[in-house]
C-alpha cells in the first residue's frame, strides 16, 4: 500500500499553510496528499444548542477537507488528492493518521516579527508518540519563503531552494535521521547542512594557558569525526552536495543558528516507552520553537 503525505486541516490559516507545503512535498516525492479533519465532537449541551446542531456541525465538518482539496487541485494539477473525516480526540487521531503516512504535516502559529514558532499542545503531543516524520509548517509560509532570493533580491519559487539543514549527535549517528535528511536534500536539488556542536572543555571556565591550542585540537577532532560519520552517506548520496558544521556551543543554539536560511530544518526524537510519556528532547524542542523554517522531527529507535 502506498503511503501517503497526510496533512491535518481545521480551516486555521496555520492548517492552510501546512496543506500547501504537505502538497508541494507530495509532488516531490510522486506521494497522494491526505487532507484529513479531525473533528472533535463538542460537550452534549453544546452540541444540542440551535447554532451547533447535528446538521450545522456536519456541514462544516464536511465542507473543510472538501474546499481545501478543490483549492489544492487547481495549484497543485499534479498531485492525486484524498479526503478523509474522522472524528475524535485529535492528538490521538493524527497520531494514528501519522503512523500510517510517509509523514504528517501540522501548521503552528508564527510569533509575527519574532522569528519562531508557537508551538500548541496538540502538535506537541502528536510530535512526541509518532513514529513516523511529523513537519511542523508556520502560518504564512508560502513556497517562496523555502527557496533563495533571485537576482534582484526578491524571494521567489524558481530560484534554486536554501540547503536541508539537519542536527546531528556524533555519538549516537542515527541512519532513520540522516536518511531522511539527505532523501530531502536530493528531492530538492540543494545542499545538505550537517551540523553538530560540542561543549566547550573544562578549562575554558578557567583559561588556563594552553586553552587556545586545546581547542583547536578538539576543533579538528570533532570535525574529523563528523566527517567520517558522514562518509558512508556522501557515497549513496553522491549528487547531494554535503556542508559540515562542526561548533564549539550549544547544540541548541547551533542549530538553530545554523537553520536561519534553512528551506527545511530537520531534527531527531528518540523513542521511548517510560511509564512517565514521551519527550521530544530540549534541542528538538528549542527548533520547534525558534526556528521559521518548516521543521521535520524524526523519530527513531
Amino acid at each position: 500500500m502506498t503511503r501517503t503525505i497526510t496533512v491535518g486541516l481545521d480551516g486555521s490559516p496555520e492548517s492552510r499553510a501546512a496543506a500547501e507545503w504537505a502538497a508541494r512535498e507530495a509532488g516531490l516525492r510522486g506521494l497522494p496528499l491526505k487532507i484529513l479533519h479531525v473533528f472533535e465532537p463538542p460537550p452534549a449541551p453544546v452540541a444540542q444548542a440551535p447554532l451547533l446542531g447535528a446538521e450545522t456541525s456536519q456541514d462544516w465538518v464536511e465542507r473543510i477537507p472538501l474546499e481545501a482539496a478543490e483549492g489544492l487541485r487547481l495549484r497543485h494539477p499534479g498531485v492525486e488528492m484524498i479526503t478523509d473525516r474522522v472524528t475524535g480526540e485529535p492528538a490521538r487521531t493524527l497520531v494514528e493518521a501519522a503512523d500510517g503516512a510517509e509523514m504528517l504535516v501540522l501548521g503552528s502559529r508564527g510569533l509575527g516579527g519574532i522569528g519562531g514558532f508557537m508551538v500548541g499542545s496538540v502538535s506537541l503531543s502528536v510530535i512526541a508518540h509518532a513514529t513516523r516524520p511529523v513537519v511542523l509548517v508556520r502560518a504564512g509560509e508560502q513556497a517562496a519563503d523555502e527557496h533563495k532570493t533571485d537576482p534582484a533580491g526578491i524571494p521567489s519559487a524558481a530560484t534554486p531552494f536554501q540547503p536541508v539543514v539537519v542536527g546531528v549527535d556524533t555519538g549516537d549517528v542515527n541512519e532513520t535521521l540522516l536518511e531522511f535528511a539527505f532523501e530531502a536534500a536530493a528531492l530538492r536539488g540543494t545542499s545538505l547542512r550537517v551540523v553538530h556542536g560540542w561543549p566547550e572543555p573544562p578549562s575554558a571556565f578557567y583559561r588556563f594557558y594552553g586553552d587556545a591550542e586545546l581547542a583547536g585540537t578538539l576543533s579538528r577532532e570533532q570535525a574529523t569525526v563528523l566527517t567520517e560519520a558522514l562518509r558512508p552517506w556522501r557515497q549513496k548520496f553522491p549528487d547531494v552536495d554535503v556542508v559540515e558544521a562542526s561548533r564549539c556551543g550549544s547544540a541548541a543554539q547551533v542549530l538553530v543558528s545554523a537553520a536561519r536560511d534553512a528551506s527545511l530544518a530537520v531534527v531527531g526524537r528518540r523513542i521511548r516507552t517510560s511509564p512517565f510519556g514521551a519527550h521530544v528532547g530540549h534541542v528538538t524542542h528549542a527548533v520547534l520553537h525558534h526556528v521559521v523554517a518548516p521543521v521535520a522531527v524524526v523519530a527513531h529507535a
